[in-house]
């Protein structure tokens, strides 16, 4: 028997150190489906201590200048980029993302969003007039104190990124408990976080699950912000848990976004929005999974869709090439199964793909490229977040019909528009409830944020927007000499 890599340990107060009760959980490659390694799962001593050093490193590190924030966070990203192949490797390892893939986004993105942040708070006023011109009125933007960061498995460094630097940046200390299921690559983070000699207790890192560690710092009354990115239905129970310690909760939930293609959109549109749907094997929140089609257009993008989907690879992460990768466990890909079965039994045209392994694999989580034609927005498979590579086609007649089946979700994460008409692009941005609309392909802009709204969560993660969130405003009077 292979022996399985050891990551039993925590890290609080700048060191590493052993579970206070021995509670072991095997880290699954997805793509094996065989246990390569062994971490430990936090009880309350060890989130306790964890808290704790949080909060005794909270006042000196709150009360560091800016460019000593800065000039750690300067160098983080340094020893990032020289670990770029190690987090990587870990991340096609716990969670299936093709190697290509991972070092391309998944890696990537944690230098996007590190970047960005570095630029934003460069220009960043702590103290700043309530209006110009007006200096006896100020506004303060000061740390909220012990920030709990809890991250999800699908895009690791993303989340991880999004939430522990800008709470450094922003004068807070910081708890991250990433999944329990995808705890490789935080803990290649830690041993960045810790290389880059920030005091002890600024950060720390203990793994756990939703049900321990996770509800325990949701409780915590040392704990001022939880920031969450996951499912809704935990983002949920954790705003449950912080009601009593009147916590700032920030949460970034699931998603079932729309991507509206009319008749006059680009040639590369319907097989545009087939790749966005599948990329990351369907696991990303601002997947577009619901296609909204001009009926004019329809048939056509159906074929269109049926083509990319077929032309699709699946196959295991330590494997170069374009493919898509397995979904994260058993638990999952038994899910995605039963929606996909679910579909074909409400009556919706099974175009491409199907339930069971592709096959040429016989073990791994692997899921065949999805597509489903002739779907009502009242089918499952059109109303659950599946989170996998899974497309519903739906007809449309109008603009008016379009908006109103996009909008009809608890989901408000991001929607999708592709047409040439310029005034209709503005008027669906504008009626479609999300966080964020993008349009004709083209990504937000450096520095936009990252949220939702309704049930997607109403988190703004990301440049400018996502420094404020791990701050708390203060309004003064009386700043000015004449007062």
């Amino acid at each position: 028997m292979t022996q399985l890599k050891d990551y039993r340990q925590f890290y609080i107060n700048g060191q590493w150190v052993n579970p206070a009760v021995a509670r072991d959980l095997e880290v699954i490659d997805p793509s094996t489906e065989q246990a390569v390694a062994v971490i430990s799962l936090g009880d309350q001593v060890d989130t306790d201590a964890a808290v704790a050093a949080a909060k005794a490193a909270f006042p000196a590190w709150a009360a560091t200048a800016p460019e000593t924030r800065l000039a750690y966070v300067e160098k983080i990203l340094e020893i990032y980029n020289r670990r770029a192949q190690d987090m990587a490797d870990a991340i096609s390892l716990e969670m299936g993302a093709p190697q290509d893939m991972s070092l391309a986004d998944q890696f990537d993105c944690g230098v996007y969003h590190i970047e960005n942040f570095i630029e934003a708070f460069k220009n960043f006023e702590f103290v700043r007039p309530l209006k110009d011109g007006n200096d006896d009125s100020m506004v303060a933007w000061e740390p909220v104190g012990v920030v709990a960061a809890i991250t999800p498995w699908n895009w690791p460094m993303n989340q991880v990124t999004l939430k522990v630097i800008p709470a450094i940046l922003a004068g807070d200390t910081v708890v991250l408990k990433p999944s329990e299921i995808a705890p490789l690559s935080s803990i290649v983070w830690t041993e960045i976080m810790h290389e880059a000699g920030l005091p002890a207790g600024v950060y720390n890192m203990v793994n756990g699950d939703g049900l321990g560690v996770g509800t325990q710092l949701s409780v915590h009354p040392d704990v001022a912000m939880v920031s969450f990115t996951g499912s809704t239905r935990a983002g949920i129970a954790i705003t449950k848990a912080s009601a009593d310690t009147v916590k700032k909760v920030v949460l970034e939930l699931g998603g079932k976004g729309a991507n509206l293609v009319f008749a006059d959109a680009d040639a590369d549109a319907v097989a545009r929005g087939v790749r966005h749907c599948f990329y990351n094997s369907g696991q990303s929140c601002n997947a577009p999974t619901r296609m909204l089609v001009e009926r004019s257009f329809y048939d056509k993008a159906v074929e269109i869709a049926k083509q990319v989907a077929e032309e699709t690879t699946v196959d295991v992460a330590f494997k170069e090439g374009a493919h898509i990768g397995p979904v994260i466990s058993k638990l999952q890909w038994d899910k995605i199964q039963d929606l996909i079965q679910a579909g074909i039994d409400e009556g919706a045209t099974l175009v491409a793909g199907g339930t069971g392994l592709p096959e040429h694999l016989s073990e791994g989580y692997f899921v065949r490229p999805t597509v489903f034609a002739n779907v009502t927005n009242e089918m499952g498979i059109a109303r659950n977040e599946i989170f996998g590579p899974v497309l519903a086609i739906i007809p449309f007649d109008t603009e008016e019909e379009a908006v109103a089946v996009a909008n009809d979700t608890i989901y408000g994460l991001t929607n999708y528009v592709q047409t040439s008409d310029l005034e209709r692009r503005r008027r669906l941005s504008r009626l479609l409830q999300a966080g964020m609309v993008e349009m004709n392909g083209k990504s937000r802009a450096r520095g936009a944020a990252f949220g939702g709204v309704k049930a997607s969560g109403r988190a703004r993660e990301g440049g400018v927007y996502g420094l404020e969130e791990f701050m708390d405003s203060k309004f003064i009077s009386g700043w000015s000499e004449n007062s």
